[in-house]
């Protein structure tokens, strides 16, 4: 994927969103954002391979085990859009108002296409946290979910 996608849905003369830039390397950081567009949801974005791959999640993210949520894999975003709040104009694509929920840092335990474990250090989300397909929802349906610590 890239971030062409993102691209082709946005008329960056109308919408305040950041435009990509050069693909640049990156630290481990993850943002999730507020969206108030047709439904409220919240976009889990995990800067990964030199953009945000990105989960919307139809309701607030777990912040504790054993709550489990759909989370839709959608277009990639760029890096810059980690820092976007705004609104987003009626008539363009995702259009409502877009608010940081949560950031920080994280740490990738493990990546296969099946499975994404990786360790949240925000200010709300924190701990072991797992994405893993869930191929009953469709093509991009993932469930999200706070995982138990491992002991070593």
């Amino acid at each position: 994927m890239s971030l062409e996608e993102y691209q082709r849905k946005r008329d960056f003369s109308k919408t305040p969103e950041p435009e990509p830039k050069e693909k640049a390397k990156h630290e481990n950081i993850f943002v999730v954002q507020e969206h108030h567009a047709r439904r409220l949801h919240y976009d889990l974005r995990l800067a990964m391979d030199g953009v945000l791959k990105s989960w919307a999640i139809p309701k607030p993210p777990p912040t504790e085990q054993g709550v489990r949520r759909l989370a839709i894999q959608t277009e990639e975003h760029p890096l810059e859009y980690a820092n976007f709040e705004g609104v987003i104009p009626e008539g363009m694509y995702g259009a409502g108002e877009v608010k940081i929920w949560d950031r920080g840092s994280y740490e990738l335990e493990s990546r296969k296409d099946e499975k994404i474990v990786f360790h949240l250090k925000g200010e709300k989300l924190r701990g072991r946290y797992v994405l893993l397909r869930f191929k009953k929802g469709g093509e991009n349906a993932w469930l999200f979910f706070k995982a138990k610590e491992e002991k070593d």
